[in-house]
């Protein structure tokens, strides 16, 4: 018997929380067919910490761009980027997918939510969203668990149910190719 080579998904982080969230993600929408996901460090071309709707959504195509230029034998290439926004004085989180096949791309973006003003003070001095999480709720790396939505909803939704239903939606362009 021939072992089957399974498609590569490559993920633009080393994050167990976006391999997994990919997974299970893709185990949804393509169930007849097996990948093979692969965390790789690239760069997002945007700042540690993006500030702006746009710097995120940059951050997110470019290490699906630059996945899909370094690793050419992939299927899929996947960025997915956090990113924080000031809006009418308070600080909302959210996160940035786009996936990229040979011939398409689909984005979606997480649902957002408001950061509490500790974690904005420290936002605002400098410090990433989850070494700011890190730091007021006395945890360590926190960004590769639960992370701020987990942390802020006591659990209800983890980093990985949170971006889930993100790479679904940016999956649309692949599962409705006639659409697209």
């Amino acid at each position: 018997m021939i072992s089957e080579i399974l498609s590569k998904v490559y993920i633009g982080s080393l994050n167990p929380v976006k391999i997994e969230c990919t997974r299970l993600a893709f185990q949804k929408v393509f169930t007849q067919k097996d990948f093979e996901f692969l965390g790789q460090k690239v760069s997002s071309g945007v700042p540690d910490q993006p500030m702006n709707d746009r710097e995120t959504y940059e951050g997110a195509r470019n290490r699906a761009i630059n996945l899909k230029s370094d690793f050419p034998d992939g299927e899929f290439w996947i960025g997915i980027e956090g990113g924080i926004e000031n809006i009418n004085h308070d600080m909302h989180a959210f996160a940035w997918m786009v996936i990229l096949n040979k011939e398409k791309q689909g984005e979606a973006r997480t649902a957002t939510f408001v950061l509490p003003p500790k974690i904005k003070d420290l936002i605002e001095q400098g410090e990433e969203l989850g070494h700011a999480d890190d730091i007021v709720f006395n945890r360590k790396n926190s960004k590769q668990k639960d992370g701020a939505v987990g942390i802020l909803t006591n659990g209800l939704i983890d980093r990985i149910k949170y971006y889930e239903p993100a790479i679904i939606l940016a999956l649309i362009p692949f599962v409705q190719k006639d659409l697209f």
